[in-house]
């Protein structure tokens, strides 16, 4: 590195926090997706000690049928800061799914979405960056008061306004939080999560990438 050039600014959450409140009002929150979802993927990123690993697993919609898988490592940037996943994940999601060679119709990602205090988690903050439909798919509440209810959905609100829900497709099973990324209703995500969950709580297509993930994980740390 050339010494006589200025360092980069450090990281401010502060700043960071302000990002996502302006993201959150270039979010649409409408179906801007096609009359038939084709393709579906799923995102996620495992780490090793310095190392940040993307997966992608892209599926057949309707069969779930798994048909691409891409991985993609770097350096990571940040440690884990709560509410701020998104600016520690952007940057090996997108080099995993800039690899992708079959464009999915609609991103399951892991983690919050419009269920955030700034109402913009890490699935809206890669949709805004990808321009395409996402949906945030994460296995803890972040905010919110969930409704009680004995149905299989039941809606989460903040200061008023329904911003995710809380899905239990199976009774054996623990629950996922749904929410909206970007260009997906919050009604059409909760109906992708639940076609396109079977066995696990997770969808097929987040568990797929949860594994590839981890299994590259596996490799790096036996490389080194």
């Amino acid at each position: 590195m050339d010494k006589n050039l200025p360092k980069p600014p450090a990281f401010s959450a502060k700043t960071a926090h302000r990002a996502q409140q302006r993201m959150s009002k270039l979010l649409i929150l409408k179906d801007q997706l096609p009359k038939k979802i084709e393709h579906i993927a799923g995102i996620d990123v495992a780490y090793t000690k310095n190392t940040s690993i993307a997966a992608a697993a892209v599926l057949e919609y309707d069969s779930l049928e798994l048909e691409e898988t891409q991985t993609a490592s770097c350096r990571t940037q940040l440690p884990y800061i709560p509410t701020l996943l998104a600016f520690r994940e952007i940057r090996p999601s997108i080099m995993c799914i800039r690899k992708v060679h079959i464009q999915p119709d609609v991103f399951l990602v892991n983690g919050h979405g419009y269920a955030h205090p700034n109402r913009c988690g890490l699935a809206s903050h890669l949709g805004l960056v990808l321009k395409r439909p996402t949906i945030g798919i994460a296995k803890n509440k972040l905010i919110g008061k969930t409704q009680k209810t004995q149905q299989k959905v039941a809606l989460i609100t903040h200061n008023g306004k329904t911003i995710g829900a809380k899905l239990r497709t199976n009774p054996k099973h623990r629950p996922i939080y749904v929410s909206i990324g970007h260009m997906v209703s919050l009604q059409t995500a909760i109906e992708i999560a639940e076609q396109t969950t079977h066995s696990n709580p997770l969808p097929e297509p987040l568990l797929k990438a949860h594994q590839i993930a981890a299994a590259e994980k596996r490799k790096i740390n036996i490389q080194s």
